[in-house]
């Protein structure tokens, strides 16, 4: 499948459906829990995720560049922005299903920092979650305000292929 968007022997690949159902399927999945980096020290390396703590962008790009809505994976939640803009994504004010969603920074236990996942419908959410370390399905807006974990959403990002 090196083009997601072409038919292939007559049949076309539903993306939206497809992206849709990745997203879904990949709740409680390990696979997106450590990236290593070569360190500058010979011999060491550095897990950039600390195994599964940091994997939000990874996860996120990682699915949308398996289905071609961005042109790389990454490990930061900047890079991944970057990536949508340039690869015709654009802001929404009201999240549609599929939409990427970008959280407010927030102090974890690596410092302070953004996080994303996927709009589902119905006031859900799929993203990383630090404390299980794997995807989990959650609140769009992890609560209430009056939530300790409640986190605003500050960008909402839609791309054209999954109308």
């Amino acid at each position: 499948m090196k083009h997601l968007n072409k038919e292939e022997g007559g049949i076309k690949i539903l993306i939206k459906d497809s992206y849709l159902k990745a997203i879904e399927n990949s709740i409680g999945s390990r696979l997106f829990k450590n990236l290593y980096f070569k360190s500058k020290n010979p011999g060491k390396k550095i897990d950039a995720l600390q195994n599964g703590n940091l994997s939000c962008a990874v996860f996120a790009s990682w699915i949308l560049r398996n289905f071609y809505l961005i042109k790389n994976v990454h490990s930061t939640v900047k890079g991944t922005i970057k990536d949508l803009k340039s690869s015709g994504w654009r802001e929404i004010k009201k999240p549609k299903i599929g939409a990427v969603l970008i959280w407010e920074e927030k102090n974890g236990e690596t410092g302070p920092h953004k996080h994303l996942g996927f709009y589902m419908g119905k006031n859900s959410a799929i993203s990383n979650s630090s404390e299980m370390k794997k995807p989990v399905q959650h609140h769009w807006t992890f609560g209430n305000k009056t939530d300790k974990n409640y986190r605003r959403v500050i960008e909402i990002w839609w791309h054209k292929k999954l109308e």
